[in-house]
């Protein structure tokens, strides 16, 4: 993708986006549950720090679209991982970007091929190669999320689990400074800023 993404953003620019402002968005789902994440912590000798651990087998869902330009996080929360949701999701992107043309990147999960889900008009779908996760900056939004609003934590509920993930990704979401520092490869950035120049 790396190679072939320059060329195929120029193609979009003279075709689909022709005259039009375009972004590149990098979009993926995560899957949030009760189950603790037991990690290091630190406490004062010679104490030893006690984390409460769980395992319960309940889950929701991040669906999220970054911009690697300029770090901006689009979210939300649903249920689960299917066309219905994914649906949802691409339009309330397409919702609040109504003047601009997204070409949005996605991975092969079966949900994102199924010929139920149509693509706003505003949206256009690019797929990442199969078996290629490391190719979506997104994936370490979730580390992020993960690692500063997760660890040891166990929670009561779904709802308390939920309302700690609201908290989360509305916080990456008015701070894309931060975000940009996580998913801004140059890669992918001299890429999307040389197809406008082009």
């Amino acid at each position: 993708m790396e190679k072939k993404l320059p060329e195929t953003l120029a193609e979009i620019k003279q075709g689909w986006a022709q005259g039009k402002d375009f972004k590149l968005m990098f979009q993926d789902e995560a899957r949030f549950g009760r189950i603790s994440d037991v990690r290091r912590c630190w406490a004062p000798r010679p104490v030893r720090p006690l984390c409460q651990g769980m395992l319960t087998h309940e889950y929701t869902y991040a669906y999220g679209a970054v911009d690697v330009c300029t770090g901006e996080l689009d979210s939300l929360i649903l249920p689960h991982v299917n066309t219905e949701c994914m649906q949802v999701f691409l339009d309330e992107v397409a919702a609040r970007h109504r003047d601009k043309h997204i070409v949005m990147v996605i991975d092969g999960a079966g949900w994102h091929r199924s010929d139920a889900l149509k693509a706003p008009h505003n949206i256009l779908l690019l797929k990442l190669p199969a078996y290629a996760p490391e190719l979506n900056p997104i994936e370490h939004v979730w580390d992020e999320l993960r690692e500063k609003f997760f660890h040891n934590r166990a929670f009561n509920s779904l709802e308390a689990l939920e309302d700690q993930l609201e908290l989360a990704l509305k916080t990456l979401e008015e701070n894309p400074s931060t975000v940009r520092s996580i998913v801004s490869w140059p890669w992918i950035r001299d890429a999307f800023l040389n197809s406008l120049v082009n």
